[in-house]
């Protein structure tokens, strides 16, 4: 029989092959119409007496990407459009919808004949828990394939069977942790957990899986079998009292309880454990049709799978511009930490880099960055030896302009100072060709003043990177008064180069990054001025989702970073705007006390020798009369920092300096790490409904100051409660030019 997506052939010892091939897709995904081939190719299979066991494989490069999320959002459209109509008709076709898979995958593993999953290459998410329903699992042994059960990532969690599959596979604690983290395994960690039986030659799969069904494979799981025993232990048994109490406050620790979907992984563990499999696999069905509908699976989907994969396929390059083919990079500035490190990823992505700085020990500095980096990632087996000579051949060091000659982008990476860059401005222009870019790393700094300094402004562009660039993915890409199309195109075919997400702004002071976070330390900066005790400022953050406290985000850009971007912002726009309690704090932090941040071992934090870590600065709340912690509200605070951020994402789009509302989220998420489980800053928004945000606005305003004061445009949407992805929808035409908000 003939089927969309897969190929079937039977050979002469009766086992059947199934190789998964979607037509006009460049890895195999599960939609509606994969579900329906394999519920028939299983139920014929069975039916088929000559068939004695089946393989199931892929024609493509990966096994399998997991979910068609588009297929989730249609499903969530039905129910909504029911709901409005039949709200329990509604709730009973969403969960059936939601386990329909998980009924397939249970039909698989009981019918009577052995599976067993060949997996040639990366197996994520319903892909993996396909491979888990089989009765055999091998992988080829190849260096790329990654094994992971990722949906909590974007808000959901494994609900075709992981959540039971793996803890009835590997140690309970193992499992919470792989489910929990959306952790990858290699397929030599995979066979060493239990999650696969064997690794193999990639030549060999097939023949290999065919082998163990000839060899006499069991058709029944081992969950299926009387006297199956829990590798973790009962949960409720001395094994289970010591996991899962702990297992609790870690979770509460690591999520602050704000992610529904990982909330859902730790209730499916705990209670599937309790009851047989069918049972468990309910239960699983029951809490991904509730996560399903949360909103934060809904904005976190969009934000990081929808939105991040538009963005990195080029959604807001221009249309109609040659790619450009980048082969060579000079970095001006390559001895610091900045230069040296987009000299590194550039490198590593297999374009040539020129570090060039003032003198030869400098420049140097920049090659002995990426020496290091390559080292700590041999010693944790993410590279070789192979790899890190091949890559410090790319990079060429240098105190010559000359050597800018032949390159096809020159990115500026020197400090922050307007008259440093325009110094190396004008000698590189000298020297490179007539069609190269030129781009300026700057962090504030607007790309229309830098523009000025180089002959040609359409040919300059910001490319604003983030600290540690190895491991920040994205890349701020600034747009100024004059830069034409071609730079834009060209810069965003270089970040495609070196694998990071890019997001287009046009130019501003700060652009769009660098606003929110300023705004995020500038309210840290009034909790301190108001006596709120520094601790409950960290905590407060972390516990509305932040990643990082304002304080100890500041300590790692650096406080007098933070007091040269003050005073520069003085004499360019006056004293009035900028508070003059925040410069009189930070004034007190870098010369009273020469508190720097991590770069001098004390800022905010004191910075102790390894193994002791970092502590809040014990004089720190002797600066200002501090108030007592069990007066304030816990919420309040979170709603201050996360108000402040959102606030200042609506000016952006106000000012036409954000243009797309996917790249404010996607921005805010990926660069300072706004509390991803809201979906992004404008998420943020839309999730509790503009109306109620400038309710929020207009009572801390009252309470804390006019910096909360809504805009002119908020106060119009409010009206009508109307959406900001409503009022701006996307669209994939590119360019960046402004628009009225």
């Amino acid at each position: 029989m003939a089927y969309q997506n897969f190929t079937v052939e039977t050979d002469s010892d009766g086992i059947a092959v199934v190789t998964w091939d979607m037509p006009e897709k460049s890895m195999n995904v599960i939609d509606l119409s994969v579900m329906a081939d394999l519920d028939k190719i299983i139920d014929e299979t069975t039916a088929d007496e000559s068939v004695e066991g089946v393989v199931v494989t892929s024609a493509k490069d990966a096994f399998s990407a997991g979910a068609d999320l588009s297929m989730l959002e249609t499903i969530l459209g039905e129910f909504q459009t029911l709901k409005a109509s039949n709200p329990e008709r509604a709730a009973k076709a969403l969960f059936e919808n939601a386990g329909r898979l998980n009924l397939i995958y249970r039909k698989l593993e009981t019918s009577g004949k052995p599976w067993v999953a060949a997996l040639n290459g990366t197996t994520m998410g319903g892909g993996l828990e396909l491979a888990l329903a089989c009765h055999g699992r091998i992988a080829a042994n190849n260096p790329k394939t990654k094994l992971a059960l990722p949906e909590v990532k974007v808000g959901l969690f494994p609900g075709a069977g992981g959540t039971q599959r793996v803890p009835r596979l590997i140690h309970t604690q193992e499992a919470l942790q792989f489910l929990l983290q959306g952790k990858n395994f290699d397929p030599k960690k995979a066979k060493t957990v239990g999650l696969i039986h064997d690794v193999v030659p990639p030549d060999e799969l097939v023949a290999k899986a065919k082998q163990m069904i000839l060899d006499g494979l069991s058709p029944v799981q081992p969950w299926d079998q009387k006297g199956f025993k829990l590798p973790g232990g009962k949960v409720y048994s001395p094994a289970g009292f010591q996991l899962f109490p702990p297992a609790n406050a870690i979770y509460r620790r690591e999520t602050q309880d704000n992610y529904p979907g990982a909330r859902a992984i730790m209730k499916c563990v705990y209670e599937g454990l309790l009851v047989p499999f069918d049972t468990a696999i309910r239960i699983e069905s029951r809490y991904f049709s509730q996560v399903l509908q949360t909103t934060e699976a809904k904005h976190m989907i969009r934000s990081l799978f929808m939105s991040m994969q538009a963005l990195n396929k080029g959604a807001r390059r221009p249309a109609g511009v040659p790619v450009t083919d980048i082969k060579k990079v000079g970095i001006l500035g390559g001895g610091g930490f900045m230069g040296a490190g987009i000299g590194y990823v550039t490198a590593k992505s297999g374009i040539e880099v020129v570090l060039l700085d003032r003198d030869d020990e400098a420049a140097a500095k920049g090659k002995a960055h990426a020496v290091g980096l390559e080292d700590q990632a041999i010693s944790k087996k993410r590279s070789s030896a192979e790899k890190k000579e091949a890559l410090l051949s790319r990079i060429t060091t240098t105190t010559d302009y000359a050597s800018l000659t032949d390159c096809d982008l020159v990115i500026e990476a020197v400090f922050e100072d307007s008259e440093v860059k325009k110094g190396v401005t004008v000698e590189a222009a000298k020297h490179m060709k007539a069609d190269a870019l030129f781009a300026s790393n700057t962090s504030t700094i607007p790309i229309t003043s830098l523009a000025a300094n180089f002959p040609e402004e359409t040919r300059f562009i910001g490319i604003h990177f983030f600290s540690p660039v190895d491991r920040m993915m994205l890349t701020e890409i600034i747009m100024g008064e004059n830069t034409g199309d071609t730079a834009l195109a060209t810069a965003l075919d270089y970040v495609t180069a070196i694998k990071k997400t890019p997001i287009v702004v046009n130019d501003t002071r700060g652009f769009y990054i660098n606003r929110c976070v300023l705004r995020y330390m500038s309210e840290a900066y009034n909790m301190l001025i108001e006596g709120v005790p520094p601790a409950m400022i960290e905590n407060a953050a972390k516990m509305g989702g932040m990643p990082v406290g304002p304080l100890a985000l500041n300590d790692e850009t650096a406080i007098d970073l933070s007091q040269k971007i003050l005073k520069q912002t003085v004499r360019d726009m006056g004293e009035g705007a900028v508070d003059p309690r925040h410069i009189e704090l930070i004034d007190t932090m870098v010369e009273k006390h020469d508190r720097k941040g991590r770069k001098n071992g004390k800022g905010f934090y004191d910075y102790p020798e390894k193994p002791v870590k970092k502590l809040l600065w014990s004089k720190l709340k002797t600066l200002y009369p501090q108030q007592k912690a069990d007066d304030l509200s816990v919420q309040t605070l979170i709603d201050r920092f996360h108000a402040t951020i959102a606030l200042e994402a609506t000016r952006c789009i106000e000012e036409g300096v954000v243009t797309d509302v996917r790249e404010a989220d996607v921005g805010s998420i990926l660069g300072f790490g706004f509390a991803p489980f809201t979906g992004g800053t404008l998420s943020y928004i839309d999730g509790m409904g503009t109306k109620a945000f400038v309710e929020l606005l207009e009572k801390l305003a009252v309470d804390y100051g006019d910096h909360f004061k809504p805009t002119k445009m908020l106060l119009e949407m409010a009206k009508t409660d109307q959406l900001f992805y409503n009022r701006f929808p996307p669209d994939n035409k590119g360019g960046n030019k402004k628009k009225a908000a």
